[in-house]
């Protein structure tokens, strides 16, 4: 495999771009010279966004003056056309011309213009949406996040093959600790398909991770474990949740330290333990949702993440693929 990862980008995707797409794609290659851009947009307004130091052999523009909307139906995207941006993007991998794809557009667009022209891998039933939160010692990969609201317990099966997968792709030397997601610990809590689930996960011996039986809610990001599996309407719900509390402990802890002058003080004195509290919760670091399943990775940036968000999914878009996480799949799988 050639050391040069080529991404097929979607700059029209998701607010303030195509800008904060080109500033994303600049500030990564500030640090990554073995990426190829293919970016994909409308011509006039990217061109004057991109500096001449940025050197022609890095990247290639794909021009069109088409793209997917986001108050778009998932199928009203698909129907608009083989010339959106997103879809041209998507095609670019079909086709081989790029590695992934990343779009910032979308996601019901993104996911059902993926499947339309990219195909599942083998023995994998439905694709899903997984994306990595932080936890007490690193970071964990959960999934699915919302693309199957029901699934059965071969799907979380998959799910758990897939995740794990990635998990060893993005992070190599660790050793990797599957679960699933459930309202108790102990073997008799939950409905039938994820009690089955259990069960079957416990028969099968895969040297490539250790299954941990089931975790809670309440102990997401203690770090015992770092793939959550989850039918995509739980997922979605424990995403959910778990943003909303981030967000409310941020804006309380900002309220505390500006509401007085022993809290300014307080917040002058702690300055430093603050910033550090403040990037461990920054949602912009751990930007990049990925579509698994399919037989080419499709990574799904945050639409309202800033450049900093988009170029840290397109650092995940080269883990991806430096870690080989199709061929781990197909291992897994088998």
């Amino acid at each position: 495999m050639s050391d040069i990862v080529k991404i097929a980008i979607d700059a029209m995707g998701g607010d303030g771009s195509p800008k904060k797409v080109i500033d994303g794609i600049l500030h990564h290659h500030k640090n990554d010279q073995k990426t190829f851009y293919q970016i994909f947009g409308n011509k006039d307004q990217i061109t004057k966004l991109i500096p001449s130091s940025f050197k022609k052999n890095f990247f290639e523009l794909i021009d069109t003056d088409e793209k997917v909307h986001g108050t778009d139906s998932p199928l009203g995207a698909a129907k608009r056309g083989k010339k959106t941006s997103m879809w041209l993007a998507i095609e670019s991998v079909k086709n081989k011309n790029a590695d992934i794809v990343i779009s910032a557009g979308n996601t019901g667009a993104l996911l059902v213009i993926s499947k339309l022209n990219l195909k599942m891998i083998d023995n994998i039933d439905k694709p899903a949406l997984s994306a990595l939160w932080p936890n007490k010692k690193n970071m964990s990969v959960v999934l699915d996040l919302g693309a199957n609201i029901e699934c059965n317990d071969k799907n979380l099966i998959d799910f758990a093959f897939m995740g794990s997968a990635l998990h060893k792709s993005l992070f190599p030397n660790e050793k990797t600790k599957v679960a699933l997601l459930n309202i108790g610990s102990e073997e008799i809590k939950g409905n039938e398909i994820i009690k089955n689930t259990y069960q079957k996960m416990n028969q099968i011996d895969n040297p490539d991770y250790e299954f941990k039986g089931y975790i809670e809610g309440n102990q997401l990001m203690n770090g015992d474990v770092n793939v959550i599996v989850a039918d995509g309407f739980t997922g979605n719900v424990a995403l959910k949740t778990a943003e909303g509390t981030a967000n409310f402990i941020t804006s309380e802890l900002k309220e505390a330290f500006t509401d007085s002058f022993m809290g300014k003080l307080s917040a002058i004195i702690n300055i430093k333990n603050l910033k550090k509290f403040k990037n461990r919760l920054d949602p912009r670091l751990y930007n990049g949702a990925i579509f698994i399943g399919l037989d080419s990775p499709v990574v799904k940036s945050h639409g309202g993440t800033d450049y900093i968000g988009f170029s840290n999914s397109i650092n995940v878009c080269t883990k991806i693929i430096r870690g080989n996480l199709i061929e781990k799949i197909k291992h897994n799988i088998k």
